[in-house]
């Protein structure tokens, strides 16, 4: 595997090159920062946890926690909020991570919620938004001072304007009035009794760089993020995969297309889009064309209004 100092790249400066000067790619930079971010939490906080979710972003998260504390092992548990509406190829590639690493993995259930009476289906059959709950719960119970997540700021508008330590009261909620500044990447994670710090490693990477460090670093991913045939049927300018959590209806016929996944979450508001990309090459070299954010083209619950994102992280939300 590509090591940190083994992929330095000489500066582009002759001048500089000849006096045995380099300087570190911008992926090698990045990942620096990630490391630096994930040791300042190991340092500082008592019971932080990564939220992972079988995502590529958390995957990805997950692969710089193991290279910032290699050979030892990560001192964080995994946390996975499921909503019961997940992909297979997630779970199965979720469980099978934990397993290799011998990560301890914490799973808090929409399901359970749901049966116990504390949550309710919602009309339109999406579960993202009751996920709440169960995260904030699962923070409490699990005494959790500090919880990874792999948000970036180029995803939606909500997320880039928050910073890489990100407050949280005591009810679970963001102020960004209580934004705190983070110059010379000086990070504060002072907060009370009963408060918590969400930790945003890859809060500066883009779709593109993360995709061009998975293809560096040869990680694995769940088979739904490359082209395949799949069932799925129209809606909201998506293609949404069929499933017990309400659709199709019976004006939304379900058609075989080749499609691939850009993010990936509760099946009710993850839409795919038309691909051909089976490669990881082809993959980033439609990611470079695109002027669309994966949310903003596949993620129906960030269409709900034009704060659905922020409304929900003042709630407690990711």
């Amino acid at each position: 595997m590509t090591t940190a100092t083994q992929s330095l790249v000489q500066a582009d400066d002759p001048n500089e090159n000849a006096g045995g000067s380099f300087a570190l790619s911008h992926l090698d930079a990045l990942e620096a920062e990630s490391v630096h971010i994930f040791r300042e939490v190991a340092g500082e906080f008592e019971r932080p946890v990564i939220l992972f979710s079988g995502g590529k972003d958390s995957i990805v998260m997950l692969h710089l926690a193991l290279k910032a504390f290699r050979p030892a092992a990560i001192p964080f548990s995994l946390l996975h909020v499921d909503t019961g509406h997940n992909f297979p190829e997630v779970i199965a590639y979720r469980d099978r991570v934990a397993e290799l690493h011998n990560l301890r993995l914490h799973v808090a259930s929409v399901q359970d919620f749901i049966d116990r009476g504390v949550l309710r289906e919602r009309p339109d059959g999406t579960r993202n938004p009751l996920q709440t709950v169960p995260l904030l719960d699962a923070i409490e119970k699990g005494r959790f001072d500090a919880v990874f997540g792999g948000g970036r700021r180029d995803e939606e508008k909500a997320r880039a304007k928050e910073r890489v330590f990100s407050l949280r009261d005591e009810f679970g909620a963001w102020d960004p009035r209580r934004q705190r500044p983070e110059l010379w990447s000086l990070y504060n994670g002072r907060h009370a009794v009963g408060e918590h710090v969400r930790v945003f490693p890859l809060s500066n990477w883009t779709e593109l760089d993360v995709w061009q460090y998975i293809e560096r670093e040869g990680i694995e991913l769940p088979e739904i993020y490359y082209a395949h045939e799949r069932d799925v049927f129209a809606r909201s300018g998506m293609w949404l995969t069929a499933g017990e959590w309400g659709g199709p209806k019976e004006n939304e016929p379900v058609e075989r297309r080749l499609i691939r996944y850009r993010t990936v979450g509760d099946m009710s508001c993850t839409g795919a889009v038309d691909s051909d990309a089976t490669t990881i090459q082809a993959v980033i070299a439609e990611i470079a064309a695109s002027r669309l954010t994966e949310r903003g083209a596949t993620r129906a619950d960030d269409k709900l209004s034009e704060a659905a994102m922020e409304d929900r992280k003042r709630e407690g939300y990711f």
